[in-house]
């Protein structure tokens, strides 16, 4: 199934998106009620978190009396952890065992006000944001929660900055305007990229483009990758793997597919068979079938096999490639990489090449091969500037 992580500040209206997206058919699990089940009158959480301060947390009918807990916790970093400790493991539990009952084609939302300050991105196939400007977010709560100004304000410094949260964010949807254009938002988002997301996991199925379509530079590719990455690493531990950004988006000012390339260390390809590539496929990086390789620098050589996942993602198309650590493929991509970083002159070169054959060639394969004969000459440019640097991969 595919778990999506919604979060936004306080009076951002994340609740109209999770509505909206339940009756669009999506599975809502809200952290907010499932942090007042587990401690509800009865509940083993309630019980401790009374042990551990005390009956001044309870109202007159012994529940729990969330503004004297808030009193207590707040400012108190030691007190607030201990709290934590208390309800965080059953709100996951509980979140778990929701989860698991959804139909195995489920679109399963996760509304966790918390999701980006508690570090849960990485967990999720995707995390929608909710941003409203700081203004509206206090008028709503004062207009629709009665809520006094100043505790408005409290609320909102305590949680993450609107940078923060879009830092986190595969999608951000603005909610400044009416609720009729944040549904038609929410719809878009359900039918273009969620649905389909959706089907591609379940099918194994990577989003590809097919034909070559040159972007200009975009800033926020290295902040893409990072989730990227964050989230692979996440899918794959406790193994520790080295994980790359490369290709044309890694390099600053280089226009490009609007591909993410990324290259994931393995210590074998027998290591990418295994466990592995089920691991990388449930996070919504299925392998693509058939056999991968690399043309070898200088040409003539054998082929340098890999192993080639993607993103199921229909919105963020990403290509990993599995390569050995310290194969000569793996040291390759880096050293391309970082030589372009260091050298304008062939980044311009390579960009000049590379508008030439998007124009002439658009297929995506024809365009990697038309490639091979500059790229076979930069790797001696490369081996040369890498021996008299004495760059390091």
């Amino acid at each position: 199934m595919l778990m999506v992580g919604l979060t936004g500040g306080i009076g951002s209206g994340k609740s109209a998106v999770s509505a909206r997206l339940a009756e669009r058919g999506a599975v809502v699990i809200d952290a907010d009620r499932i942090a007042r089940e587990v401690v509800a009158p009865g509940s083993a959480g309630l019980a401790e978190i009374v042990a551990a301060f005390g009956d001044r947390v309870l109202d007159a009918g012994g529940a729990l009396d969330r503004a004297a807990l808030g009193a207590v916790v707040f400012g108190d970093e030691v007190a607030r952890r201990r709290l934590e400790a208390i309800t965080h493991p059953r709100v996951r539990a509980r979140t778990a065992e929701l989860a698991a009952a959804a139909p195995s084609d489920a679109v399963v939302v996760n509304d966790v006000p918390l999701l980006v300050e508690v570090g849960l991105a990485p967990t999720y196939h995707l995390v929608v944001v909710v941003q409203t400007a700081v203004a509206t977010r206090l008028d709503r709560l004062e207009r629709e929660r009665g809520m006094p100004r100043a505790e408005a304000e409290r609320r909102i410094a305590a949680q993450a900055d609107d940078a923060r949260r879009r830092a986190a964010a595969d999608v951000v949807l603005s909610n400044d305007g009416t609720l009729d254009e944040l549904h038609a938002a929410v719809d878009a988002l359900w039918r273009d990229r969620l649905l389909p997301y959706e089907r591609n996991v379940r099918a194994g199925r990577v989003a590809r483009p097919e034909r070559v379509v040159l972007t200009e530079p975009d800033p926020t590719w290295p902040q893409q990758y990072a989730r990227l990455a964050a989230r692979i690493r996440h899918a794959v531990a406790p193994a520790d793997l080295r994980v790359d950004h490369i290709g044309s988006t890694a390099v600053p000012g280089l226009a490009a597919k609007d591909v993410i390339d990324i290259q994931v260390t393995v210590s074998s390809l027998d290591e990418a068979d295994g466990p592995l590539a089920e691991r990388l496929a449930r996070a919504g990086f299925p392998r693509l079938p058939g056999d991968w390789w690399d043309s070898p620098r200088p040409a003539g050589g054998g082929r340098w096999a890999k192993r080639f996942h993607g993103s199921a993602d229909p919105g963020r198309p990403a290509y990993l490639h599995l390569r050995v650590a310290d194969s000569p493929s793996w040291r390759y991509a880096l050293l391309m990489r970082d030589h372009l970083r260091a050298d304008p002159d062939q980044r311009a070169a390579y960009l000049l090449l590379k508008r030439e054959l998007a124009a002439s060639v658009p297929d995506s394969g024809a365009y990697a091969t038309a490639k091979d004969p500059w790229f076979d000459e930069e790797h001696l440019r490369a081996e040369e500037w890498a021996a008299r640097t004495g760059w390091r991969p």
